[in-house]
């Protein structure tokens, strides 16, 4: 097997960059790739007793989503053959969030004096066609999400016994999570006869079904609250931006918040409405300035050797994994020294992370299933004679995932067959109990941080990290890397089986079993094989007379 080097054109997405002479807002244009969404609105306005849940995601900005999602419906009725001359009193929608009360929902009553009759002052449930509440907020005073599925159920509200009921005309629209509509679905009785109409908002798009014009003109609807204007340099850093938050190469992403910070924050810089590339670049590298000090303090470890990590020696059951580390808004990667021992024993492969508490339940089935892969090479005939000890060194904190078992498999290989490990490669991946890759998370900032590591030693050519085949599609590499690449001074490899990154690593070839599951004695799995048996305690097969006969007429 040959693992494959990746080329520089494939570490980060290709564009076909739109112009942007053009640049008239369309509100509409919000509603990118939200089908789902304006199917669930169209038919909350034409059936009644069915009111909306709209679920959304954290860095969706509600407030320009729902006017336009409102807007783009009139829009279409006033299109529509069918649409009738009857006029609607009340005004078109409204949000509550907060601090919501009683009287938000369906008014007060007003005592002007003693000889005027109570005065009804209208509350949002009389004033609007469209209620938009936000389920948090609601879900927090049970007073009020009781009193609002009792309205739902009667379809009027009375707001006092003195005066005649008033029936319910608005919609309810609640948005919020989709963990809470799940969980009200369950535990409130009335939620799923109320809100049967759910609209999921997706948080990315996929570039074979919406183009780069499509999307800049979501970007423009973005910008134009803000006064920005986006030059044509700007594009092709904003779209990278914008495929590096969805982590695809493929993909958009549709946190309109996060565009819409980083677009105001380059406006700043740019100190007027147009922004370069100079200005959005400038605006990106502070925003991880102003987060990365736990990256620079992780860096000045390994500087000053705090942390032992090797990048240019050949060692034997020592490998670099990669590890991401997530500070909730910012993420950053740092590789981390795995080492393993074998000797004799029953056949258990250690995880001493698991037995110090330092590991999760993850890492522990990623270890279990390294058990399993190893002994599906080596024991199908006879148990394996050997523990093993596994451990990340210098680790003083939980470790999970199962990202580093395929480094972890690699360094237990080269434990057992003694056979040295390049340490300027490093590797990062997750196996299954058939020795296949698969792809892991963070896989961008896993390379930044060996690459820095490496760039800040010197690099030599040498350098480089293994990575799944299926993680390829993420790749989205800063510019410094891909110079790197270019230039042959590092490398990045992608691996679809353990075969091809043990051969990789310890430049020998793993070896092909025969139908007596016996390796080649010169391969890799071979002197793995020849150290099981000698743990085992095989004795080697005694000599015949005649091959001792042999020996001596070939002595004289």
């Amino acid at each position: 097997m040959n693992s494959t080097v990746i080329p520089a054109s494939a570490l980060s997405p290709q564009f076909s960059i739109p112009t942007s002479n053009d640049q008239v807002s369309d509100n509409s244009a919000l509603l990118l790739g939200q089908q789902r969404t304006l199917d669930a609105f169209t038919l909350l306005s034409q059936i009644p007793n069915q009111h909306m849940y709209l679920a959304d995601n954290e860095g969706i900005d509600r407030q320009p989503f729902i006017t336009a999602l409102v807007e783009h419906y009139q829009q279409i009725q006033e299109k529509s053959p069918e649409q009738t001359t009857k006029q609607v009193e009340n005004k078109a929608f409204c949000y509550l969030a907060g601090n919501i009360k009683r009287r938000d929902l369906i008014g007060t009553l007003n005592n002007s004096s003693s000889t005027c009759p109570q005065h009804h002052q209208p509350g949002t449930l009389s004033q609007y066609q469209y209620v938009f509440i936000c389920a948090e907020s609601l879900w927090k005073r049970g007073n009020l999400w009781d009193l609002l599925m009792s309205i739902l159920t009667k379809s009027q509200y009375q707001i006092s016994q003195s005066l005649p009921a008033i029936p319910l005309k608005a919609k309810i629209i609640l948005v919020g999570s989709s963990n809470l509509y799940s969980h009200a679905w369950i535990e409130e009785r009335l939620f799923s006869t109320h809100f049967p109409l759910l609209g999921e908002l997706i948080h990315e798009i996929d570039r074979n079904q919406y183009t780069e014009q499509d999307y800049l003109k979501w970007l423009i609807a973005i910008a134009t609250p803000l006064n920005v204007k986006l030059d044509q340099s700007c594009l092709q850093p904003l779209f990278q931006h914008a495929s590096k938050i969805a982590d695809h190469q493929q993909r958009f992403t549709l946190l309109s918040t996060f565009i819409a910070q980083v677009l105001a924050q380059a406006r700043a810089y740019a100190k007027c409405d147009t922004i370069t590339d100079v200005d959005l670049e400038r605006a990106i590298s502070q925003f991880n300035l102003r987060h990365n000090a736990s990256a620079q303090m992780s860096a000045q470890n390994f500087d000053d050797k705090f942390i032992n990590v090797s990048t240019d020696t050949q060692l034997v059951g020592q490998i670099n994994g990669l590890t991401v580390l997530d500070t909730v808004e910012y993420r950053y990667g740092e590789p981390a020294r795995i080492t393993a021992s074998v000797h004799y024993g029953d056949g258990e492969v250690a995880d001493i992370e698991r037995k110090s508490e330092l590991g999760g339940n993850i890492h522990a089935k990623g270890m279990m299933i390294l058990s399993a892969c190893l002994y599906r090479i080596f024991g199908r005939d006879a148990p394996l004679h050997l523990n093993a000890n596994i451990v990340f060194e210098q680790s003083y904190q939980e470790i999970d995932g199962d990202s580093a078992s395929l480094a972890e498999y690699c360094c237990l290989i080269s434990a057992i067959s003694e056979q040295a490990i390049d340490q300027s490669i490093a590797a990062t991946g997750a196996i299954d109990q058939f020795g296949n890759v698969q792809a892991i998370g963070g896989v961008n900032e896993k390379i930044e941080g060996f690459f820095d590591l490496c760039a800040r030693r010197g690099l030599t050519g040498k350098q480089g990290v293994i990575i799944p085949t299926a993680n390829c599609q993420q790749l989205n590499l800063k510019p410094a890397i891909i110079n790197a690449v270019k230039q042959q001074q590092f490398h990045v490899y992608q691996v679809q089986h353990i075969d091809e990154a043990v051969e990789l690593l310890m430049k020998r070839i793993a070896g092909k079993a025969d139908e007596d599951n016996q390796f080649p004695d010169d391969s890799l799995y071979g002197l793995v094989q020849t150290r099981l048996e000698r743990l085992a305690g095989y004795p080697e097969e005694e000599k015949t007379l005649f091959a001792k006969l042999l020996e001596k007429l070939r002595f004289f």
